[in-house]
């Protein structure tokens, strides 16, 4: 028993020196790409942090996000979780009919409440009185079709949207749920498949008065899509592919981009250098910016449209392109909403603001 207790105490013993020496000498990493976010930094310390428990706080974040062999240890802590304890869920994510999805969180009527003002100011500030058409349209999470029939908790869809619509009166509303089916959605992600939502980008322009979408070229982006779900849930799962649509009217079209200091770069639609990057989800039109003019020099007609939209936006634009001269797009997470009359006229637009019921329910971000 006493020679048990010694190679015991031995073998913890190095375990933990090892630790903490690997902890000492390790290279702080400032990205993980199976979580796809930013690791947390070793805080500053100063008196004040110290005294107002922040530091601390902040030390333990970091120490959690720095941790050797993180991602091991994740994947072990949910083969435990989910195979040997039973659980549905880990961290937040359950896998159900081939998809990995995040649990709801019920309504937070603080932000959606928030997100309402802000889109009521956009309205009063830049918009009203100017012979603008203004549409709403609210993307449901895929969770919308997977809880019902599975017994998760989620939100309920029905009630959110009638009260968000509500608190907006003066936008007309476009219902898409009806055309939405979990095949539309990445199994590994959140997002919507462009190649599944010719029909989304129909309905829109149909309501808006404009229904000309035309035949589109498939094209298979050779590298596989492990979205933004694969790496949280911490279990091996198989990617997702990402097929793109194109044609000669979208070859034909100038993308340009605007970034937060108002810098415009000029790009292509589809981003090739960021498909093969940290997020292939990026490869459309190049994933998060604060301002894009797609401009299409064979439309039809002179009108165009402005897009007050998230990460969904990006893949649905390139859709409805063919039907406008140009067609603006604003993600006022990136640009402050106060600024965006310096860089967009607004006067004789269709407008449309359409946004997931995520960044609704979380809504902080937008400004």
């Amino acid at each position: 028993m006493k020679i048990k207790n010694i190679i015991s105490t031995l073998l913890f013993s190095t375990i933990f020196i090892s630790v903490f020496f690997i902890c000492i000498f390790k290279t702080d990493s400032e990205f993980s790409l199976s979580e796809r976010r930013a690791l947390a930094q070793m805080p500053e310390l100063s008196a004040e942090s110290v005294m107002s428990g922040t530091f601390m706080e902040n030390f333990e974040s970091y120490t959690q996000d720095q941790f050797p062999l993180r991602d091991i240890f994740r994947s072990y802590k949910a083969f435990f979780v989910q195979k040997i304890l039973g659980k549905y869920e880990n961290n937040g994510l359950y896998y159900q009919d081939g998809h990995i999805s995040k649990m709801d969180d019920d309504e937070n009527p603080y932000m959606t409440n928030y997100a309402a003002e802000l889109f009521t100011k956009i309205y009063d500030t830049n918009i009203k009185g100017k012979n603008s058409k203004v549409y709403l349209s609210v993307i449901p999470d895929k969770n919308f079709i997977l809880s019902p029939k599975n017994g998760y908790p989620c939100l309920d869809y029905d009630e959110f949207i009638k009260n968000f619509k509500e608190s907006l009166p003066f936008m007309e509303y476009i219902e898409i749920r009806d055309l939405l089916s979990l095949d539309d959605y990445y199994k590994t992600d959140s997002h919507w498949r462009q190649e599944k939502i010719v029909d989304i980008a129909k309905r829109y322009l149909e309501k808006m008065g404009n229904s000309s979408v035309g035949d589109f070229e498939e094209n298979v982006l050779d590298n596989p899509f492990y979205g933004v779900y694969a790496g949280q849930y911490g279990l091996k799962t198989k990617p997702d592919t990402i097929k793109y649509l194109t044609n000669d009217v979208l070859k034909s079209c100038t993308v340009t981009y605007y970034n937060d200091m108002g810098k415009p770069i000029e790009n292509s639609m589809y981003d090739m250098e960021k498909a093969y990057g940290k997020d292939p989800y990026e490869l459309f039109l190049s994933g998060t910016q604060a301002l894009i003019e797609i401009k299409n020099p064979n439309a039809k007609s002179h009108e165009e449209l402005v897009i007050f939209r998230d990460s969904f936006g990006s893949s649905l634009a390139p859709l409805m392109a063919e039907s406008y001269s140009k067609i603006t797009l604003v993600d006022i997470r990136y640009i402050q909403s106060s600024f965006i009359a310096n860089f967009v006229d607004f006067s004789n637009k269709d407008i449309l603001f359409m946004y997931s019921t995520a960044l609704l329910n979380n809504s902080l971000s937008m400004k």
